[in-house]
């Protein structure tokens, strides 16, 4: 068998792996591989910034469910990975990532573009892989494509010195994989079944907690079947909106923090929580002492050191959130659950999200509410941190999975304008929306040129408040609205995006926003908008820190 080098092993490798798209930022320690990509089959995406690059390999994975991918070079690239790296492992996404290295030589001796970046990266990846011999890379490559996707998904990183990129070895890529220290399938406990489905119908005020495991497990529609046959309502978290559909007259919305007050309420009076893909983290709990104190909780999770890391569970159910839910319902009786149902359905009505609508002033969740009456609820919306996160997530209705991007556990600011070109690569015939703030958007503003270069039709909506709003808001409610740093002078962002080739359009007139937004909409191609929004908006409800998840204030 002939010999190829170690970049032509990388390409066979992807293409085995049916890689559609790879994003990447060249450099010294990758220029091998670069010149084979050169003339890969699959597309190779240049972006302005490794951050870029990984953003977007990450809203690709999350909006396809596939593998992202992202290519970076050795010591300040690699680097720039790390944000994106633990962005994706705090939200389960499927990613390989490369990073160059300096020739294996030169390991360890501080070599000019060198960094260790297997031990930084070690504590926010599943696994990570430096190359010492070519003839391993083919095995690796296949390793960490499995890893990535199975199991709970998370990111995987190789690090790959130049050397091993150009040395020879026949290439051959394995057929299986051989990993004795890594099962992440189980086999689900029939006895826990039971147990789980006795307790479901004898409770009296059960509610579903459903979260991103739910999405990535493929379970939405067995979810709903659930729900449906035991009447049991179901709250979604920040990342599990769309594993329900909004608009079923079961579905609670979102809890915690910035949640609805149906939903904060149904967890409080609860007698059983059955948790499905979630993590029970901080947001959700508030002040975990006072979270639930009536429920018993059934958890479903892929990840078993998620059970009991956070709030206790009677009955840890461990397997993929979709198989255990099919085991589960037929041990589900019919039910009606009437008082429970009518009290929720009260609370629904008399506590929905609600804002002062002021003609003076444009109204950010108007701007979402418009956004959402304008795509029926069906576009892809990809967010940034912050409160435009927060808007995105209460005032768009969410019915199908994978069409809320976010950072959800790391809160990662800058995420949303690379997450969503990676979106719209992935997702070629839908509308892909980017809802920013003005502080977020300018901290990936390069990626302007990566969509206007490869002409994706990205919509990029700023709800421009002149200030970093989530922060000036605590400053506001419990720092006597001393706004330290938080009051921006921004650039004028329809030159900015012009300067790029793109349309852009200002928008300070309420009258004057759903026009806008539907011409934006209808531009075949990409577009910006910068909508000056009221600077003191407020995200509310909100559940001040240390405070249990029924005291909620405003909304």
């Amino acid at each position: 068998m002939a010999k190829i080098s170690g970049a032509e092993i990388f390409i066979e490798s992807l293409k085995k792996e049916n890689v559609e798209v790879l994003f990447g930022y060249p450099g010294g320690a990758v220029i091998p591989i670069y010149d084979k990509l050169y003339d890969a089959p699959f597309k190779n995406v240049l972006t302005r910034h490794e951050q870029g690059a990984i953003h977007a390999a990450d809203g690709y994975a999350r909006s396809t469910g596939k593998v992202g991918v992202c290519i970076s070079t050795s010591g300040p690239g690699a680097t720039n990975l790390v944000t994106g790296l633990a962005t994706a492992y705090m939200d389960s996404v499927p990613m390989v990532a490369f990073s160059g290295q300096v020739s294996s030589s030169l390991l360890g001796k501080d070599a000019f573009q060198e960094a260790d970046v297997r031990g930084i990266t070690m504590p926010i990846t599943k696994h990570n892989y430096l190359v010492t011999d070519v003839k391993d890379l083919a095995r690796i490559i296949k390793e960490a494509f499995y890893i990535a996707s199975s199991g709970r998904p998370g990111p995987v990183l190789i690090d790959l010195p130049v050397d091993i990129t150009k040395e020879l070895a026949e290439f051959e890529y394995p057929e299986s994989i051989d990993l004795p220290g890594y099962n992440p399938e189980y086999n689900i406990d029939k006895d826990k079944l039971s147990e789980a489905a006795e307790l479901i119908n004898s409770s009296k005020k059960a509610v579903i907690f459903a979260g991103g495991g739910a999405i990535s497990s493929g379970a939405g529609n067995v979810l709903e079947a659930f729900a449906k046959k035991s009447r049991i309502p179901v709250i979604t978290s920040l990342m599990g909106l769309g594993a329900f559909p909004e608009d079923n007259e079961l579905s609670l919305g979102m809890p915690g923090m910035h949640g609805c007050r149906s939903a904060n309420y149904a967890l409080t009076e609860s007698d059983l929580i059955i948790a499905v893909g979630v993590r029970f983290d901080d947001r959700v709990t508030g002040k975990l002492d006072t979270f639930a104190p009536n429920a018993k909780v059934i958890h479903i999770d892929i990840d078993p050191a998620e059970i009991s890391k956070n709030v206790d569970a009677l009955i840890p159910l461990i397997g993929d959130a979709k198989e255990v839910l099919e085991g589960l319902s037929p041990l589900i009786k019919e039910s009606k659950k009437e008082a429970w149902i009518t009290q929720i359905c009260e609370w629904k009505t008399n506590n929905p999200y609600k804002y002062d609508d002021d003609s003076n002033e444009i109204k950010p969740q108007y701007v979402i509410e418009e956004l959402n009456r304008l795509t029926d609820g069906k576009a892809v919306i990809v967010t940034e941190v912050g409160q435009n996160q927060m808007w995105a997530a209460q005032y768009y209705n969410y019915s199908v999975p994978r069409n809320f991007l976010s950072s959800g556990g790391l809160g990662t600011m800058g995420y949303g304008l690379p997450a969503a070109l990676g979106a719209q690569l992935g997702r070629k015939d839908d509308v892909v929306i980017d809802i920013s703030g003005d502080g977020s958007f300018q901290m990936n503003v390069q990626e302007l040129a990566t969509i206007k270069n490869y002409n994706l039709p990205v919509k990029i909506i700023i709800l421009n408040n002149s200030s970093l709003g989530m922060v000036r808001q605590w400053q506001e409610l419990f720092f006597e609205k001393r706004y330290s740093s938080t009051i921006l002078e921004n650039p004028d962002f329809v030159k900015l995006a012009e300067a790029y080739g793109i349309y852009a359009a200002r928008i300070e007139d309420a009258k004057e926003l759903s026009k806008a937004l539907e011409d934006a909409l209808n531009h075949d191609g990409p577009v910006l908008m910068d909508i000056k929004v009221a600077q003191e908006e407020n995200v509310f409800p909100m559940v001040p820190a240390g405070k249990g998840i029924q005291e909620m204030i405003g909304g």
